[in-house]
C-alpha cells in the first residue's frame, strides 16, 4: 500500500527498544512480536508497515526510499553521511565513539599514528582536525585485538560500558562524540507523509516528557 508509513528498524536489542517506544506512542503492530522469521510486518488498520534491517543498512533503506522513516545510530550518520533528515534523538542506545589504546601508551607526535577501526571516515576526520598523520588499518571485527597484537597503536571504536577494553588492558584515551539512536526520514517521504510522521514525532516527544 503506497499510503502506508514504512518504518525500518535495526535488528537486535536497539530495535526492540525502539519498537517498544513506538508501540507506547500508539504505532503498534502486534504481528511483529510473533515468533517467526518474517522480516515485514503490517498493521493495515493503522497504516503502518515495519521491517527489520541490519543496523548499518537502515539508513540506506531510508535514503533510497524503501522506508519513509527509520532508526539509525549517530555513528552510522556520521560515518556514511546518508542524504536524509535527522528528525529526533530517541535517547536510547547510548554509547560513545572513542579513541582507545593500551594503558601505558603515549602518543609520539614525531611518528605516524597507526589507527585500527571500521569507522574510517570518523577516524580520518578526527585526526585531520588535530593535524595528526595517521595510517588507517581497516578492520571489521574484534578491533581491540589490533593494539594487543601490535598491529596498531590505538583504535577508534564504539564504547558502551568499557568492560571489553578493561578486560583486554585497554583504556579510553579520547571521546570523539556521543552516540544514540536517531529517527531519520527520507526527504521525499517526509514531504508526502508529513502528517503521519509529525504525529509520531509529537507522540514520542510526549512519551519522553513523562519518563
Amino acid at each position: 500500500m503506497a499510503d502506508m508509513l514504512n518504518i525500518a528498524l535495526p535488528k537486535g536489542r536497539l530495535g526492540d527498544k525502539v519498537y517498544d517506544m513506538f508501540e507506547r506512542a500508539g504505532f503498534e503492530c502486534p504481528s511483529i512480536k510473533e515468533k517467526n522469521r518474517k522480516l515485514i510486518f503490517e498493521n493495515e488498520e493503522a497504516g503502518i508497515r515495519y521491517f527489520w534491517g541490519k543496523p548499518s543498512d537502515v539508513a540506506i533503506y531510508v535514503e533510497r526510499g524503501a522506508a519513509d522513516i527509520g532508526v539509525a545510530g549517530k555513528d552510522i550518520l556520521v560515518e556514511y553521511e546518508p542524504d536524509v533528515y535527522e528528525l529526533a534523538d530517541l535517547e536510547v542506545g547510548k554509547c560513545r565513539m572513542c579513541v582507545a589504546g593500551p594503558l601505558d601508551y603515549e602518543d609520539d607526535p614525531d611518528r605516524t599514528l597507526r589507527v585500527a577501526t571500521k569507522f574510517v571516515k570518523t577516524a580520518i576526520d578526527y585526526y585531520s582536525s588535530r593535524g595528526r598523520d595517521i595510517d588507517i588499518i581497516k578492520l571489521n571485527g574484534s578491533i581491540e585485538l589490533a593494539p594487543i597484537l601490535g598491529l596498531s597503536d590505538v583504535i577508534v571504536d564504539i564504547v558502551e560500558t568499557g568492560t571489553t577494553l578493561k578486560e583486554n588492558k585497554l583504556e579510553i584515551k579520547r571521546e570523539i562524540y556521543p552516540i544514540s539512536a536517531r529517527l531519520i526520514a527520507n526527504k521525499s517521504g517526509f514531504k508526502f507523509k508529513n502528517e503521519a510522521i509529525e504525529k509520531l514525532l509529537v507522540k514520542i516527544a510526549e512519551l519522553k516528557e513523562t519518563e
